[in-house]
C-alpha cells in the first residue's frame, strides 16, 4: 500500500504545482479522489461526492490561490498510518510558497491528514483533516 500511496500524492503535488500554473486538468483532479469523501477543518465537516460541482469548486480553490501568490506546492514528508490493509492515514507535510510583490516570497509549512484506501490497486483519497488555513494565511501576511 505503501508504493500507491507515495504515487497518489507524487501525482497531486504536480497536479497542484500544473493547476497553481494555470494548466488544471480537472479529469486528473478526479482520479485523485473516491466517489465519496469527507472533509474535515475548523469551519466544520462536510461530505461530498466527485462530480462537477466539485470540480468547479476546486478550480475556484486553484484561482484563489493563485490570485493570492500561491506559486508552489512541495510535499515534505508524507508519514503513514495504517487502518488495515486497504485504509490508512497519509500524514502529509506540504510547503506552499507564496510570491509577495513588495517582500521576498514566504514559505508555509502545514500538514493535512488524508483518509486514503485502495480500491483495485489504486490509492484514492477518501477524506482529509485540515487546520485553520485562513488563521495560518493571515497569520504570514498573506490574506
Amino acid at each position: 500500500m505503501e508504493n500507491q500511496v507515495r504515487k497518489l500524492f507524487a501525482r497531486y503535488e504536480r497536479f497542484s504545482n500544473r493547476a497553481l500554473g494555470g494548466k488544471i486538468d480537472l479529469d486528473e483532479l478526479a482520479s485523485l479522489y473516491a466517489s465519496e469523501f469527507i472533509g474535515a477543518a475548523p469551519a466544520g465537516v462536510r461530505t461530498g461526492r466527485n462530480d462537477d460541482q466539485f470540480r468547479r469548486v476546486m478550480a475556484q480553490g486553484y484561482d484563489h490561490y493563485r490570485a493570492i501568490g500561491t506559486k508552489e506546492m512541495r510535499i515534505r514528508d508524507i508519514r503513514l498510518s495504517a487502518m488495515d490493509e486497504l485504509h490508512c492515514v497519509a500524514h502529509v507535510s506540504w510547503t506552499a510558497t507564496y510570491a509577495r510583490t513588495d517582500r521576498p516570497d514566504v514559505a508555509i509549512d502545514f500538514e493535512v491528514h488524508y483518509l486514503v484506501q485502495l480500491l483495485e490497486g489504486e490509492a484514492k483519497v477518501f477524506g482529509w483533516v485540515s487546520g485553520d488555513e485562513q488563521a495560518l494565511l493571515k497569520q504570514h501576511g498573506i490574506t
